[in-house]
């Protein structure tokens, strides 16, 4: 997903029957999964950012449960690193969280510094991160032919 989950949606197979060929709205299933964000709290929470909501750690267990996933992947916030996990349980190391933040676009706005990354994920389900910085501003912006 993009943003991330929606109270609206339980099943990920509701996202396969979504009409997305529309104007992105503030309200509902299409504007929560496009812009919802992760935040350390148990439920759900208004979004500052005026769409979508704040999702916490139940909302995401419930979620990986009923649809048998072990993470979801989403973007649409920086992460310094390039990419950042959240909700791993008490004791677990953060790489087992439920959910990662992958983001790519290196030097966000040319002024944040921050990698970017691609989540690269093998044949036995196996997760890496292959993390980028920005091509410096002296390299060519096209290939040569």
């Amino acid at each position: 997903v993009h943003g991330g989950l929606s109270p609206e949606v339980r099943h990920v197979d509701e996202i396969r029957m979504i009409q997305r060929a529309q104007e992105v709205p503030h309200e509902g299933a299409v504007g929560d999964l496009m812009w919802s964000d992760p935040e350390e709290i148990p439920g759900w929470a208004t979004n500052p950012r005026g769409a979508g909501w704040l999702f916490g750690v139940q909302p995401t267990e419930q979620f990986c449960h009923i649809n048998d996933f072990e993470l979801i992947a989403r973007a649409h916030q920086m992460a310094q690193e390039g990419y950042k996990f959240a909700f791993s349980k008490p004791g677990q190391a953060p790489e087992e969280g439920l959910l990662v933040t992958v983001w790519s676009a290196p030097n966000y706005c040319y002024r944040c510094g921050n990698l970017a990354s691609v989540l690269l994920v093998d044949e036995n389900c196996g997760r890496s991160f292959k993390t980028f910085k920005e091509v410096p501003e002296s390299a060519e912006s096209v290939p040569p032919r």
